[in-house]
């Protein structure tokens, strides 16, 4: 939104008397003044008009190392969520941006900030998305190539992207997708006969989920990982 047209709205002021506040210097936006009457805002600015406070909202970003068996949702009517796995106050208002499977565990992302969960989820941002899999046979010698080439889906009639692969061992390997379609990591597999028995996330863009957050536990993300996720869904979705 437009700062003035914020600022008309909250004060019942005429857009006249409030861009004349704006040219007195008496609007802080997030700390500074400023005298640009079409600044953009968003609901996270912090406004100030002449000593009084408008608005001021705090964006929450989280990561939690999801368990098995609980639901990347805020609600659900038989399992647990990943929002009963948080004791933090306002909980209630964040919403997860990348949802896991119920029998996936891994790096999950909560925040209240619709805009950024937009950003890093949209299919155009190409976010990057590491997973470790466990499967019940040895990986086929062709499986980079079939990988790399794309997997065409009958369903949605689409070819998935090309998708990393890297051996650990006979039967695991880590991927790396830059899209999320339904139970995309088993389907791939399951294209070569081989059926995923483990799956866990463990980075999103340039974000990894650190060895010493157990299990159903979690942290607020920094702000330098804040913004490298930001910054990561812009650089792919001006390609």
């Amino acid at each position: 939104m437009r700062l003035d047209r914020f600022l008309t709205q909250q004060t019942k002021q005429s857009n006249k008397q409030v861009r004349q506040q704006i040219d007195a210097g008496e609007v802080l936006v997030d700390g500074d003044v400023t005298i640009e009457w079409n600044q953009r805002i968003t609901r996270f600015s912090e406004i100030v008009l002449a000593g009084e406070r408008l608005q001021e909202n705090t964006a929450e970003y989280w990561m939690l190392h999801k368990p098995i068996g609980v639901v990347s949702d805020t609600k659900h009517p038989h399992h647990k969520t990943v929002l009963d796995c948080l004791d933090i106050p306002n909980k209630a208002l964040l919403h997860v941006a990348g949802r896991l499977d119920l029998n996936t565990s891994g790096l999950v992302l909560l925040t209240n900030n619709g805009a950024w969960s937009k950003a890093i989820t949209s299919a155009s941002s190409q976010m990057p998305k590491v997973y470790e899999v466990t499967l019940d046979q040895p990986i086929p010698p062709e499986t980079e190539a079939v990988f790399a080439q794309g997997i065409y889906f009958v369903y949605e009639d689409i070819t998935t992207l090309p998708a990393e692969i890297e051996r650990l061992s006979d039967c695991q390997a880590r991927l790396t997708l830059t899209e999320g379609r339904y139970h995309q990591v088993k389907r791939m597999f399951g294209h070569l006969g081989l059926r995923v028995t483990a799956l866990h996330r463990s980075q999103i863009g340039a974000v990894k989920l650190p060895s010493e957050i157990a299990v159903g536990q979690y942290r607020k993300l920094c702000d330098y990982e804040v913004a490298a996720l930001a910054g990561n869904a812009n650089s792919r979705s001006d390609r």
